[in-house]
C-alpha cells in the first residue's frame, strides 16, 4: 500500500479566450440596429435631405421597401471629392470634435445611416452640385466605394437608391415579407408627420409604378393647412392653437408651440406629431401625460390628435441616446411637462364654457337643402369669443364640401348605373384635394424663369375667388357658374382649363408620369388628317404639297424624340410613331381626337433654337391639347338633338320608302341615330364630370390666375346677393 502520495487534479477545460472580432461582423451589428425597418432607413434618408438644405423632397417605394427606396432631393448635392468616403462609418460634415455634440442642430451627426444601409442592401448614389455641368453616379457595398464615379446626367441635388434591403439577413427579410403593406404604411406616416412640420418642404411618396401618390404635399402657408393636406379637413377644423414660453434659468428654459384637438375630434387613437429642435421624436412621458389631460377634461376618454414643436437650448438636449435617434433624453423633463400639462388642461377646459347650442326653429316653406347649408365652416371657438350672427344678405349658401346646393340637387336625376354607383365620389373628392403638385424643375433657368412669370403675374383677387369658390353647374358648354361668397360668376371652363395645364406642364417639367397609348399613332398619318382637317385646300395639286410637309415635321419630331422624351414625357419611338403622352392632372386623361391638332402645333409652331421659346410653346401646346374643350359631337340637348336625327319618307300605310310610290300620301319623319347619340351623351358627361371633380379641385390648389383674366371675359359676375337684397327691399 502507497502512502505519502498526492493525489493528481483532474485537467481543467480550456477557457474561452476572447477575440476581436472582424470589422465585418461589428459593422453588420450595427447596422442591424440603426436600420431596425425600411422606414428607418427613409428617416435616415429624409433627414440626409434636409440637412442639405432640400425644399423638395420624392420618396419611391417598392414591397414595402424590402425591393427599393429611393429618395431624390433638390438639396445643395455632394462633392465629388467627398464621394469616396461617403459610406464609410463615423463620415461627417455634422461635427468634428465631441464638443461639437453638445450644440448640435442637425439631423445626422454620428456618419452611422448611411454606412448601416450601405451593409443590408445595395446601394446607388447619383448627385451634382451647384455650378457643375454634370453629376456623377456610383455605387457601394458593405461601406466602401465599388467603383470610380461616373459622369451622367442629373437634377439638382441627390438621388439614393437603396435596393435589396437585408438581402444578407434572412430571417429579417423573410418577416418582413409578410409585412410589407404595414411597412409601407409606416414610410407614409413617417412622411406625412415631416409635410406637417416643414411647411417650406414639398413632399410626395409613393409606390413604384403607382400612378398617384400617397403623400403629395407643397409649401403651406400654416400649419393647420398643411394638417389640412394631410390629415383631412375633418381634423384641421378641430384643432386648438396652444403655446407655452418658459423662462427660468433655475429650473428649464424651452417655448412649446403645438395644435390639439377639442372635443369635436373622435379617434380610435391617440395621434402625436412630436419635434424637438425641429427633430422628429418619440416621448413616451408627455403621450401619457397628454392622454391622462384628456381622459380627465373631455367626456368618452377622447384620444386626441397632437402636434407639438418645442424649442430648447442644445444642450438641454441629449440626442445620442438611441442608434435610430428616435429618442432624446431632456434635462428638467418634469418642470416641462407639468408646463405643457397646465396649457393644455387649460385649453381644454376653457373651450368646453365657450360652446354653446342653439335651438333653430325652422319654417314649415324652409326648403331643407337651403337650411342645410346656410352655414360658415366650423371653427374652433376661444374664451372670450361671441357668437355673431351674420347678417342674411351674406349668408354663403353653399358648401363646396355638401354637394346639395348645386344644379344637380334641383334637377331630375337620372336612375344610377351600377358602374356609377361603384365610384365613390366622395372619396375621390377627399383624393384630389390631396393631391399636391412637385415644385421640383429641372434645373433650367429658363423653366425657373417662366415659373416666376407665373407666380409674378398672379391676380390676386382671382385667386381668392378661384381658392374658395364653389362649383355650381354649368351654364352652356363653355362656361361653368361659380360661386364665390356671396357672388355668382360665370367662369370660361375652357381657358381656365388651358391656363391650368400649362402651369402644371411647367411645374411637372420632367417629372412626368406616363399615359401608354393602346396602339402607336404614325405620325405622318397623324400630320396628315390634321392638315386636312384645316381645310388646306386639298385639291389634287396640294396633296404632295401637304404630303412633304407631314413628311418634314415628322422628321423634325423624330430628330427631337429624345428631348421630349425627357422632359415632357412625349415617346416617338424610331419609326415615328407616338406611343406615350405625359400626365399633367391625375385621373385625366385628354380628348384622343385632338392628338393630330397636337402634333401639327409641336411641328409647326415651336422655334427649337430658342431654349425658353421652345419649352413654353411646347407646354402652351400641351395646356391646350388637354384644356376641356367640347367635344366633337354637338351637345345632344335642346336644338342640339336634330343633329342626331336623319329624315325618312314614309308611305300613308306605314312601310318607309326612300322613292315613295306616285299617288301615295308620303310623310316625313324624323329617324334617330341611337348608337351616335349615346356615344356623345357619354362624352358630353364625361367632360361635366372632369370639369366637377377633377377641375375643380385641382384650380382651388394649384392656379394662379393671370391678370389677363380679369379682362377677357374668363369670370364674369351675374349676381350678388347683397344687390339683390337691396332690389327686393325697394318692392
Amino acid at each position: 500500500m502507497e502512502t505519502g502520495g498526492a493525489s493528481t487534479p483532474p485537467p481543467s477545460r480550456e477557457l474561452p479566450r476572447i477575440r476581436r472580432l472582424e470589422e465585418s461582423v461589428v459593422n453588420r451589428i450595427a447596422a442591424g440596429e440603426v436600420i431596425q425597418r425600411p422606414v428607418s432607413a427613409v428617416k435616415e434618408l429624409v433627414e440626409n435631405s434636409l440637412d442639405a438644405g432640400a425644399t423638395s423632397i420624392n420618396v419611391i417605394v417598392k414591397d414595402g421597401g424590402l425591393k427599393l427606396i429611393q429618395v431624390s432631393d433638390d438639396g445643395h448635392g455632394i462633392r465629388y471629392e467627398d464621394l469616396p468616403i461617403l459610406c464609410e462609418r463615423h463620415t461627417t460634415s455634422k461635427l468634428s470634435t465631441f464638443e461639437d455634440l453638445q450644440s448640435i442642430r442637425t439631423m445626422g451627426f454620428r456618419g452611422e445611416a448611411l454606412a448601416s444601409i450601405t451593409y443590408v442592401a445595395h446601394v446607388t448614389v447619383t448627385t451634382i452640385t451647384k455650378g457643375q455641368l454634370h453629376g456623377y453616379r456610383t455605387s457601394y457595398r458593405d461601406g466602401a466605394m465599388e467603383q470610380e464615379p461616373k459622369a451622367c446626367a442629373a437634377v439638382k441635388g441627390t438621388q439614393i437608391m437603396v435596393e435589396n434591403l437585408f438581402y444578407n439577413m434572412a430571417a429579417r427579410r423573410k418577416m418582413m415579407q409578410n409585412n410589407s403593406q404595414d411597412d409601407h404604411a409606416k414610410i407614409v406616416d413617417l412622411l406625412s408627420r415631416f409635410a406637417i412640420h416643414y411647411e417650406g418642404l414639398s413632399i410626395s411618396c409613393r409606390k413604384h409604378g403607382a400612378a398617384r401618390p400617397d403623400v403629395h404635399t407643397v409649401a403651406a402657408s400654416s400649419k393647420v393647412e398643411s394638417i389640412r393636406g394631410v390629415y383631412g379637413p375633418s381634423v384641421a377644423q378641430s384643432l386648438i392653437k396652444v403655446e407655452v414660453s418658459y423662462n427660468d434659468p433655475s429650473s428649464a428654459i424651452f417655448e412649446m408651440n403645438g395644435l390639439i384637438s377639442d372635443s369635436s375630434y373622435v379617434a380610435k387613437k391617440t395621434t402625436m406629431v412630436l419635434f424637438i429642435n425641429d427633430r422628429l421624436v418619440d416621448c413616451s412621458a408627455l403621450k401619457r401625460v397628454i392622454e391622462v389631460v384628456y381622459a380627465a377634461t373631455l367626456p368618452k376618454a377622447s384620444k386626441p390628435f397632437v402636434y407639438m414643436a418645442i424649442k430648447l437650448p442644445p444642450e438641454h438636449v441629449d440626442v445620442n441616446v438611441h442608434p435610430t435617434k428616435r429618442e432624446v433624453s431632456l434635462l428638467n423633463q418634469e418642470v416641462i411637462l407639468g408646463q405643457i400639462q397646465s396649457a393644455i388642461e387649460g385649453k381644454l377646459r376653457n373651450c368646453n364654457e365657450a360652446m354653446t347650442f342653439e335651438e333653430q326653429t325652422v319654417g314649415p316653406s324652409a326648403s331643407p337643402l337651403v337650411a342645410a347649408n346656410t352655414r360658415d365652416y366650423p371653427s374652433p371657438l376661444c374664451v372670450g369669443s361671441k357668437l355673431q350672427k351674420t347678417p342674411v344678405q351674406k349668408m354663403v349658401r353653399t358648401d363646396s364640401s355638401v354637394p346639395a346646393g348645386r344644379l344637380h340637387a334641383y334637377m331630375q336625376a337620372k336612375p344610377i348605373t351600377d358602374s356609377e354607383n361603384m365610384t365613390s365620389l366622395t372619396a375621390l373628392r377627399s383624393s384630389v384635394r390631396q393631391r399636391r403638385n412637385p415644385k421640383e424643375t429641372a434645373d433650367l433657368t429658363s423653366i425657373q424663369e417662366l415659373v416666376k412669370e407665373i407666380e409674378s403675374n398672379c391676380h390676386s383677387g382671382l385667386l381668392d375667388i378661384v381658392t374658395h369658390c364653389t362649383y355650381v353647374g354649368m351654364a352652356d358648354d363653355v362656361y361653368a357658374l361659380l360661386q364665390h361668397n356671396t357672388q355668382l360668376y360665370l367662369a370660361n371652363v375652357i381657358n381656365l382649363s388651358k391656363e391650368l395645364m400649362y402651369q402644371q406642364t411647367l411645374r411637372r417639367f420632367a417629372h412626368f408620369n406616363a399615359i401608354q397609348l393602346s396602339e402607336k399613332a404614325p405620325l405622318l398619318d397623324l400630320l396628315l388628317l390634321a392638315l386636312k382637317e384645316e381645310d388646306l385646300d386639298m385639291e389634287e395639286t396640294d396633296d404632295s404639297l401637304s404630303l412633304r410637309i407631314a413628311e418634314m415635321n415628322t422628321e423634325i419630331l423624330k430628330q427631337k424624340a429624345e428631348m421630349l422624351e425627357e422632359y415632357f414625357c412625349i415617346h416617338i419611338d424610331e419609326d415615328g410613331n407616338l406611343c406615350r403622352l405625359p400626365v399633367i392632372l391625375d385621373q385625366y386623361t385628354p380628348d384622343m381626337d385632338r392628338v393630330p391638332e397636337f402634333v401639327l402645333t409641336l411641328g409647326n409652331d415651336v422655334d427649337w433654337d430658342n431654349e425658353k421659346s421652345c419649352l413654353q410653346t411646347i407646354s402652351a401646346a400641351l395646356g391646350n391639347f388637354y384644356a376641356l374643350h367640347p367635344p366633337l359631337l354637338p351637345n345632344p340637348v335642346g336644338d342640339g338633338l336634330r343633329y342626331y336625327s336623319e329624315r325618312k319618307s314614309v308611305d300613308s300605310s306605314g312601310g318607309s320608302n326612300h322613292r315613295a310610290a306616285k299617288g301615295k300620301d308620303v310623310v316625313m319623319e324624323d329617324k334617330i341615330d341611337h348608337e351616335l347619340l349615346l356615344e356623345a351623351e357619354t362624352a358630353w358627361a364625361q367632360r361635366e364630370w372632369s370639369i366637377q371633380h377633377i377641375l375643380f379641385p385641382s384650380m382651388r390648389l394649384f392656379l394662379k390666375p393671370p391678370t389677363s383674366m380679369a379682362t377677357n371675359g374668363t369670370f364674369v359676375q351675374v349676381a350678388s346677393l347683397e344687390k339683390l337684397y337691396k332690389i327686393f327691399e325697394r318692392c
